[in-house]
């Protein structure tokens, strides 16, 4: 694990101990997010430009995790935010609170500094301890079997994964499941479009359980079956860690909330024993789409204890008047399913936080993956899921910076980890202390724990990228400069191997990879100027073509923008030659829409014309042949 970079709050310079410059001021519970496009949300207790302490609260931020220093509010709460959640997609932000309110906001236009609410939803009296966002029924994994394939359709398959929630016909509805302190579960759904184009929201609220109980720690993760598995504790270890499955169903202006009891299980009583293990402080599942696995953690006046627990199915010994009958003679036995201990971590330091994966990027079984451990003591652990072995370790201490002054960093002591969250590909782990502050660090790739980065593995993470939309800037930082090359090249020689109508499809999301690439590399700065000029004109040239829609077609297997195409690829150099092998009417554009675009088609020519005069002074053949090709088609 590396630390990347770490963003600190603004300090006061006077060298006077008021109270105005106790750092104490600025600390508290402090939570982080990240989404699936890289964008990280954070709380703080006070503003971050506040340096007096006097806007306490709860105060919510976003920022790119590439430029994390220039950082938006989203909003101000006076009351403490208990849960933030980001959707599949990347797009909307939950914001729960200690007073029962949930909100929804997402980016207004596509802009990340400027954020709107879609809506309010309030459960009175209720402390919000969990929530998770519906699931949109996406899910694609690369085939373990078939990692070295060439084609995506061979290398990468859709799952079946149905929605949480779905409309008549099966199509997926948007909203949002919570858990309180007091075990309700809450469920807002946004229907359809209401006032000025704001969804219209439906709350339900029903008992996780038969009776309302006191729940400490809770985790959600999504079946397979479109239902929702929710684990919960009480707090002490001397009570049962309780699941429970819950189905979510939308009729006729009404929501149905059904919640099923699942075996329990208790932590393991020997190390309990003997260590004093008594609370029960966080529960996570291993992977948020794989409920087979959960992760335990127990404090205590020692350190802590963290176990993994996994469902298995079990044949149980029952009487023989009990088994099922059979045709044959022998009788099957009846089988159970039951929670299994499977490994612990034990430590001299109480646990604070724990993350884990938020996706399953393979089909193997059981997914490989990390636990990653936020510690009291200020220091982060790196856990393999499978028997728990620690990778790797770093601390919060290293984030000081070496030009400081030995009072701040006498200061920054008393800081503590306060929340931990992974990005989607599990290249990198954002951490937050108690004042709000940011801290990135690096992961070892989870394909071979504790070794380097590989180009194979690096290359099929930008595919999968490709083909599922995911943002791919945490793995771009965890590339070694000297792959940069050869990673671009393997990609840009797996990409050209595609069927025509893949390569077309994801054309545009293969550029944008193919330029980011180059931009960090030492001597692809010019190629990388090169495809971002090819890809404002493949803008511009299907904006051109979108406007071609003739009612009659010479030939119904292409369309005029191919037609014209086809044309030239041919030898023809005459201008007049070439409009003689056109159909007009099928460039024919109405007068109006062409007076819109009057500017494009204007740059156009100019760019047209400047290509044209500057030809002959091209010294390095090919410098600029990727715009001039895109011109041409």
């Amino acid at each position: 694990m590396d630390l990347i970079y770490a963003v600190f709050r603004k300090h006061t310079t006077s060298s006077t101990k008021s109270l105005q410059n106790f750092e104490c001021l600025h600390e508290g519970h402090t939570l982080c997010s990240v989404s699936s496009q890289n964008i990280v949300a954070f709380t703080t207790t006070t503003e971050i430009e506040d340096i007096s302490g006097k806007t306490w609260g709860s105060h919510v931020y976003v920022a790119d995790l590439n430029t994390p220093w220039y950082s938006h509010k989203v909003v101000s709460n006076k009351t403490g935010v208990t849960a933030l959640e980001w959707d599949l997609p990347g797009d909307k932000l939950l914001v729960a609170d200690t007073a029962g309110n949930v909100q929804l906001w997402s980016f207004k236009d596509h802009i990340l500094n400027d954020w709107v609410c879609l809506g309010t939803a309030s459960f009175p009296g209720e402390h919000i301890l969990g929530a998770a966002f519906f699931h949109n029924g996406k899910k694609i994994s690369l085939v373990s079997e078939k990692k070295d394939n060439v084609y995506y359709n061979e290398k990468f398959t859709h799952l079946r994964f149905p929605p949480s929630v779905r409309y008549f016909g099966g199509r997926p509805m948007e909203g949002c499941l919570v858990i309180s302190t007091t075990g309700m579960v809450g469920v807002v759904i946004a229907s359809r479009e209401g006032h000025q184009g704001s969804p219209q929201l439906i709350i339900t609220s029903d008992s996780l359980g038969s009776t309302r109980h006191r729940i400490t720690a809770v985790d959600i993760c999504y079946g397979k079956n479109g239902h929702f598995l929710v684990a919960v504790s009480s707090g002490s270890v001397s009570l049962p860690i309780q699941c429970f499955r819950v189905s979510v169903k939308q009729g006729d202006e009404k929501c149905v909330i059904m919640s099923q009891a699942l075996p329990s299980f208790f932590l393991q009583s020997s190390p309990i024993k003997e260590n004093q293990y008594r609370h029960v402080s966080q529960l996570k599942f291993v992977v948020r789409e794989d409920a087979d696995s959960l992760v335990v953690a127990a404090n205590g006046d020692s350190g802590c204890l963290i176990e993994i627990w996994e469902l298995r199915e079990k044949p149980l010994p029952i009487h023989k008047l009990f088994q099922p009958k059979s045709h044959s003679s022998q009788t099957e036995p009846f089988k159970t399913v039951l929670w299994q201990h499977q490994s612990h971590f034990m430590s001299s330091s109480p646990v604070v936080c724990i993350t884990t994966s938020k996706l399953s990027i393979t089909t193997t079984m059981p997914p490989p993956c990390y636990v990653m451990v936020a510690l009291a003591d200020g220091s982060i652990h790196c856990l393999y899921r499978d028997s728990l072995k620690q990778v790797a370790t770093a601390s919060l201490n290293q984030a000081w910076r070496q030009e400081e002054a030995p009072s701040s960093k006498q200061q920054r002591l008393g800081l503590r980890i306060s929340h931990l969250d992974m990005s989607w590909l599990g290249c990198v782990l954002v951490a937050t202390d108690t004042q709000g502050q940011l801290y990135l660090y690096r992961l070892l790739p989870i394909s071979e724990p504790g070794g380097p980065m590989t180009v194979p593995y690096a290359c099929t993470l930008l595919e999968y990228c490709l083909v599922t939309g995911l943002d791919w800037w945490d793995l771009l930082v965890s590339l070694r400069p000297s792959m940069m090359d050869t990673v671009c090249e393997r990609f840009t020689e797996s990409f050209n191997r595609q069927l025509q109508q893949v390569q077309q499809f994801h054309y545009v999301q293969f550029l944008n990879i193919k330029t980011s690439l180059y931009r960090l590399t030492v001597n692809g700065q010019s190629k990388a100027a090169d495809l971002t000029s090819l890809l404002m004109l493949h803008s511009v040239a299907t904006a051109f073509k979108s406007l071609l829609r003739p009612s009659d077609l010479s030939s119904h297997d292409k369309g005029p923008a191919e037609s014209l195409a086809t044309v030239m690829m041919d030898s023809l150099t005459d201008v007049d030659k070439v409009l003689f092998h056109l159909e007009a009417k099928e460039f024919t554009v109405e007068p109006s829409t062409l007076q819109s675009l009057q500017q494009l088609i204007q740059w156009v020519a100019d760019l047209a014309l400047n290509l044209l005069a500057r030809l002959p002074e091209q010294r390095q053949p090919g410098k600029s042949s990727g715009v001039r090709h895109a011109f041409c088609c």
